[in-house]
């Protein structure tokens, strides 16, 4: 019975850090754009993202 007088302000302080920190997410900005990460990734890049695949023309081909 006595661990209770630990456990409930113990309890007491987690949901107060709790509340805080999600108080803090919505004044942050975290929750403003929910969907546009979903929709980015259908989105098509044409850019390639490997550069060694683009041709060199640095590189002389001199037939043989």
């Amino acid at each position: 019975m006595e661990i209770l007088y630990l456990l409930i302000p113990l309890g007491v302080l987690i949901l107060g850090v709790a509340i805080w920190a999600f108080l803090w997410a919505v004044k942050s900005g975290q929750f403003d754009d929910l969907e546009g990460p979903a929709h980015r990734i259908l989105m098509d890049d044409d850019d390639p993202k490997i550069p060694g695949n683009r041709p060199n023309k640095d590189l002389k081909d001199d037939g043989s």
